[in-house]
């Protein structure tokens, strides 16, 4: 981890609080910590609009008749620091980080159930655009390269969701390459200021493997910047 302090303003898009139904909190946690160790300013949004759905984590099972909101929800995370996705300014930041967790793949696009056939948000497709048009850096982590590789389909991305896999596969008809990697790399795409890595996409991954990836992700992001 490039621990040198840097004057680097990051935005970090979350969707919700819990790994089954939101933005992975260790995921999240470990992106904030990383980008704090190496001196980065950061401010965290997320949609201003109810998940997909709420699961219970502990049973695993849909929570029939509730429903939260991802910006709500996300302020859990972000010690209620956080804004509407509608504020985020692009122009204000100089890279962008999304931690994973299933709310990425349901709430910010829905390829959880369309898989390369799906869209995301346009709200969260408009800021991925412009951050991809400016040549500001994208690091996605986790399940979030899908919600990219949706987004800016056909631009032939470079990425990892760690193992070969049905969802990396569904991502490759969308015309990117699928990168194998272990939960402790990440993998830069200089071409397309893209940089992802495995976290939780490998289930049983030890809590300090996925921070180490995290840390290597956020330091390349953050080395990118200054291209």
């Amino acid at each position: 981890m490039n621990r040198s302090k840097t004057n680097k303003k990051v935005a970090v898009l979350l969707c919700g609080s819990g790994f089954k139904d939101g933005s992975e909190i260790r995921e999240s946690v470990a992106t904030l910590l990383a980008l704090s160790q190496c001196g980065a300013q950061y401010q965290c949004f997320a949609p201003d609009a109810l998940q997909h759905h709420v699961v219970n984590c502990l049973t695993g099972e849909p929570a029939v008749g509730e429903a939260r909101n991802m910006l709500v929800e996300a302020a859990r995370i972000a010690r209620g620091s956080v804004r509407a996705i509608t504020e985020l300014k692009v122009s204000n930041y100089d890279a962008l980080m999304i931690p994973g967790g299933f709310g990425v793949a349901k709430n910010l696009c829905d390829f959880a159930s369309q898989g390369s056939g799906g869209h995301a948000r346009l709200d969260v497709a408009d800021v991925i655009q412009a951050f991809h048009q400016a040549r500001k850096p994208i690091g996605a982590i986790c399940i979030a390269p899908a919600l990219v590789a949706l987004t800016l389909r056909g631009a032939a991305l470079e990425l990892t969701l760690g193992e070969t896999c049905e969802a990396s596969q569904e991502i490759e008809k969308l015309g990117h390459k699928h990168i194998v990697m272990s939960v402790t790399e990440c993998h830069v795409d200089r071409k397309n200021f893209f940089v992802t890595t495995p976290a939780y996409m490998i289930d049983d991954a030890p809590i300090h493997e996925v921070f180490s990836g995290i840390e290597k992700c956020v330091s390349a992001v953050i080395n990118l910047t200054d291209l």
